[in-house]
């Protein structure tokens, strides 16, 4: 059974936190916070092992015009001085997140030598930096096209490793729906991190979450629109508990480093309560098992963590037993932000996927070269 995902719920919690607050016992509220408040402190005090952030590589911002007419703001990274890159490695991220989510991949990925990789990343359309798009083009089907445009911009020849985390992961199934070419000619590798292929919402209380008919959901949306600051400031006052159900619902480990739940918290409170609210319907009906099959000609990797309350990690069996040849990396005890939480042995996995999808397109497996870039 899939459980209701942190970005959704924080997102839920503050509008119904703005329009049932009158209903909530003040006095335990406050107590709840105060400890939330001093947990917090006491585990910050304990941990403090974020990375420096210094050791993110150099990176050139930029913006692809979506084909809707929608802005992405997206970001590139380039190989070493005086090393030509074997690929281009392009990174999706989830729901409710921004580009941030790959902060710890990217001095491991910038440094490579052998292979070298460019580095590809963008905030999805109604995420972070990138403008806020029409609600009736919030689909993942849309996010497909989005990724092609940003793939057609910014990395227009040579090889391609995709990597995808959750919404970013159906992202990369949709493009596989509708290009499959791309897949066959340059898609050497592909990630898919934390993610589904379908049945997001088929029984118990994530099923009526994400029904189109819910209620609860529409009102926290429409309230969001007429009344955003309403909203957005009960987000701001309820901060230490929804940072409490954010490390909860995107951690394994209740001991994580309180740096990481907060770069997790800081993403989501940077998007829009009613944008968020915009996409339910496309999670509810995702269901992209049918083009699986042309990943079968990529590298694959699917990790995911067997702690994961969003998407639990039945969804990762399910997406390799449709892909015999692909690669089924568990993380023991880890939620759903493995990128983050085991970094580590993600990082390795990544590599190695990296390293044989290099090896591929060097044997003319994924066909065009990329041309040296100026």
């Amino acid at each position: 059974m899939v459980k209701p995902g942190v970005w959704q719920t924080v997102g839920i919690a503050s509008g119904v936190a703005g329009a049932a607050g009158a209903a909530v016992g003040v006095g335990v509220a406050a107590r709840r916070r105060n400890r939330i408040a001093a947990e917090r402190r006491r585990l910050a005090a304990q941990l403090t092992s974020a990375p420096p952030a210094e050791s993110t590589p150099r990176s050139e911002e930029s913006s692809v015009t979506a084909d809707d007419g929608v802005r992405l703001s997206c970001e590139e990274i380039e190989a070493p001085a005086g090393v030509r890159p074997a690929l281009t490695v392009v990174l999706v991220h989830g729901f409710a997140l921004d580009r941030r989510t790959w902060s710890l991949q990217l001095p491991v990925l910038a440094a490579l030598r052998g292979p070298a990789v460019r580095i590809v990343l963008y905030d999805q359309r109604s995420h972070g930096r990138s403008e806020r798009a029409p609600r009736a083009t919030c689909t993942i089907d849309q996010l497909g096209h989005d990724l092609d445009a940003v793939i057609r911009a910014l990395a227009p020849d040579g090889p391609l490793v995709l990597v995808g985390h959750s919404m970013g992961g159906m992202t990369l199934m949709a493009l596989a729906e509708q290009r499959p070419d791309l897949f066959a000619e340059r898609v050497a590798g592909v990630a898919l991190v934390s993610t589904s292929a379908g049945d997001m919402g088929s029984q118990g209380l994530t099923a009526a979450l994400l029904s189109r008919n819910n209620p609860l959901l529409r009102g926290v949306g429409l309230l969001a629109r007429v009344q955003p600051k309403l909203v957005e400031g009960v987000r701001r006052a309820a901060g230490d508990l929804i940072w409490s159900i954010t490390r909860s619902y995107a951690y394994g480990d209740r001991s994580v480093d309180p740096g990481l739940v907060d770069l997790v918290d800081t993403m989501i409170g940077a998007n829009a309560v009613d944008a968020l609210t915009d996409f339910v319907d496309t999670l509810g009906s995702h269901d992209r098992i049918a083009a699986l099959p042309a990943l079968a000609g990529c590298e694959v990797l699917v990790a995911a963590g067997d702690a994961d309350k969003m998407i639990p990690f039945s969804h990762s069996e399910r997406i390799a037993a449709e892909l015999p040849d692909a690669r089924l990396l568990r993380l023991p005890g880890v939620g759903h932000m493995p990128m983050l939480e085991k970094t580590t042995e993600f990082d390795a996995a990544l590599v190695e996927l990296i390293d044989a999808s290099a090896r591929r397109a060097a044997e003319g497996r994924s066909v065009r070269r990329m041309r040296r870039r100026a």
